[in-house]
């Protein structure tokens, strides 16, 4: 029997109903569901609870309800589990969702008859080194790694290297350090290419860069990326993000190490929609 696992924001509009639903039409395939607590609780089934860290063991696969932001947190959390997950919609955008709420009759369909591939999605992980001493270490994200000034109006400096070889100082805002699957993200409001997720490369590009010269860069994905990072103004501190969502201070003088990741995401995809048809649904782009 298939055992599918539902991972659901609540803070998202109908997130309730359509996690009942969804129970509902997982049952009557004949297959199992297993809810984080919360949400069990909230639909009014406990018999199905089950506490987030223990879906992986659990279940061959994960229904995740939100927006990008919630897939983004699971596939951190999940990161070495090797767990296929499926996005359903009930946010924004939703570049890594793959269903919509109206179309879940046929999501549950296609998903326990086999009719979906999976997409394995690079990751990156990094470290940051202090004085020689690494501070932070087995940070990974999905999207990017973001290096920015603390306070707004405050610019910071980027030296950066790859495999040791220099590349360039840049000052501005910041710089990320993107996968294929974040370029449609913070990087593309920076001016970023669209890179397509199949290839392994990694994106770098200036926020806001105080150069007429600077421009985004791809690099290959089995490069060493690192970025030593100082404030214009040296009582000012910088931050760094991960996927937008976690954040931490940077001293001047840091030493930021992005690497590709050894685990990678595996997001659920149906074979009749590729990358370029979503692009044009989600961008507007008329075709």
């Amino acid at each position: 029997m298939n055992v599918i696992g539902l991972a659901v924001n609540q803070t998202k509009p109908n997130a309730i109903p359509v996690s009942e639903l969804l129970v509902n039409l997982i049952e009557q395939h004949g297959a199992q569901a297993v809810v984080e607590e919360d949400t069990a609780r909230a639909i009014g089934r406990p018999d199905l609870a089950l506490p987030a860290a223990q879906l992986p063991e659990r279940a061959d696969l994960l229904f995740v309800l939100g927006g990008d932001g919630t897939m983004l947190g699971y596939a951190r959390d999940f990161a070495h589990e090797d767990l296929p997950m499926l996005g359903i919609n009930l946010g924004h955008l939703g570049f890594l969702s793959e269903a919509e709420p109206q179309d879940l009759k046929n999501a549950v369909k296609r998903v326990l008859s086999g009719e979906y591939c999976l997409e394995k999605r690079l990751m990156l992980e990094a470290e940051v080194v202090r004085d020689g001493q690494v501070v932070l270490d087995n940070l990974i994200a999905l999207n990017d790694f973001g290096i920015a000034r603390e306070e707004f109006g405050r610019m910071v400096t980027c030296k950066v290297s790859a495999d040791d070889m220099y590349i360039d100082h840049y000052t501005g805002d910041g710089l990320l350090i993107s996968t294929p699957t974040g370029s449609t993200a913070y990087s593309l409001s920076c001016g970023g290419p669209i890179v397509s997720p199949h290839l392994d490369v990694m994106l770098l590009t200036p926020i806001c860069a105080h150069t007429l010269y600077a421009r985004p860069m791809i690099l290959a994905a089995n490069q060493v990326v690192e970025v030593e990072v100082t404030s214009t103004m040296p009582e000012k501190k910088s931050v760094l993000s991960i996927d937008g969502q976690i954040f931490h201070k940077l001293e001047n003088q840091d030493i930021i190490r992005v690497r590709q990741s050894a685990a990678k995401t595996s997001l659920i995809k149906w074979h009749d929609r590729g990358f370029f048809d979503v692009l044009r649904h989600k961008l507007h782009v008329q075709s």
